[in-house]
């Protein structure tokens, strides 16, 4: 399942109004919840630290605030990137094995300090933000939930995938997943409580006490969460993540895994866990349309067999959409059916949309 689809770059700007710790900060937009809103609170949360090692950060967030008053948007990216400036300028040469300062090859053998203090960055001042798309259920076109898609604030374009890697490289891999949930939850409280709500999680992460407990004291009705397994995990890791979903699938919680694409979860251990959901992405897609004629694919089989939702994701014309339901799977996401958004009125427009049109078709 993908994270993003792309990463927050910089937007404009309007009036300002004082804020804490610093100069003027611009008035939050007129939407809660807005993407200037969750962008203001990463902002207070960064002046409002009270770490004496932060100090740095708090004044030159404050200096970047004063060169770009109408624009907090701007003002964050470059706190973001002198954040990774000062990191690279930390970062130490290695030594090589005669004491004498390591060469080119050496460096790139050793640990990635400034890659450690660029995730530790995100993790420290919160350069998180949520966006979700709708998820419909087909043929109908209802929308029936959403999913949580991580975005960061970041001036170099990496997207949300790259950004896991790096942690995963470094050893922060689920402290960064942590934080992305968090973030997620917190924006899922504005989503119209009749949708459930589709949360992105690593086996690794979902087996961590701290991701059980966002999940657990979300607000969200147990049954209106979905968590959705991505990424490999060997036999023993598995087992736990059966055990672990156990009591929380006994309050209503549903699991989705992934049929098709790379990382997807084998025949074996969705007979094994049977999840609520199975989902499919673009190379199912491309399967399906480029030979109709052929045998179902295994997975619509498999779906059956544990009494599973199928889904496709990635659906980006009308063909494919027809394609998909031909297919008989019964819930869909993508560009056709809605791109993924932070504004909460899009959320809720999305459901009043889908019904309007299903009440002007009957």
């Amino acid at each position: 399942m993908s994270r993003d689809e792309f990463t927050l770059l910089s937007v404009t700007g309007a009036g300002e109004t004082a804020g804490p710790g610093g100069p003027a900060l611009p008035q939050q937009a007129a939407k809660d919840g807005s993407l200037r809103d969750q962008v203001m609170e990463l902002i207070n949360d960064v002046l409002t630290d009270p770490d004496p090692k932060a100090e740095w950060a708090r004044a030159q967030l404050r200096k970047h605030l004063a060169s770009h008053p109408d624009n907090p948007e701007r003002a964050f990216l470059e706190h973001l990137a002198g954040t990774r400036k000062q990191g690279a300028r930390q970062q130490p040469r290695p030594e090589g094995v005669d004491g004498t300062t390591a060469g080119p090859l050496d460096e790139r053998r050793a640990p990635d300090t400034g890659l450690t203090k660029r995730i530790e960055s995100v993790l420290g001042s919160r350069l998180l933000l949520t966006a979700f798309q709708p998820i419909h259920e087909l043929p109908e076109r209802r929308v029936a939930g959403v999913e949580a898609l991580t975005r960061f604030v970041s001036s170099d374009g990496s997207d949300a995938d790259t950004w896991f890697r790096e942690a995963e490289a470094v050893g922060l891999g689920t402290e960064l997943e942590i934080a992305a949930l968090q973030c997620a939850v917190s924006a899922a409280r504005m989503v119209p409580s009749h949708l459930f709500v589709a949360f992105n999680l690593t086996p690794a992460a979902f087996t961590e006490t701290r991701a059980q407990d966002l999940l657990q004291n979300s607000g969200l009705a147990m049954d209106k969460i979905v968590v959705e397994f991505r990424g490999g995990a060997n036999d023993m890791q598995w087992s736990r993540v059966i055990r672990s979903a156990k009591p929380l699938r006994e309050r209503g919680l549903r699991v989705a895994v992934d049929g098709s694409g790379q990382g997807y979860t084998s025949a074996e251990r969705i007979l094994s866990f049977r999840p609520d959901i199975i989902k499919v992405d673009r190379t199912f897609i491309d399967g399906i349309l480029e030979e109709p004629g052929l045998d179902k694919p295994a997975v619509i089989s498999l779906a059956q067999e544990v009494g599973a939702v199928l889904a496709a994701e990635g659906i980006e014309t009308d063909a494919e959409l027809a394609a998909v339901i031909d297919a008989g799977l019964t819930a869909g996401q993508g560009y056709l059916l809605g791109r993924p958004s932070v504004h909460p009125l899009d959320w809720s427009s999305w459901v009043i949309q889908t019904t309007v049109g299903v009440a002007t078709e009957s």
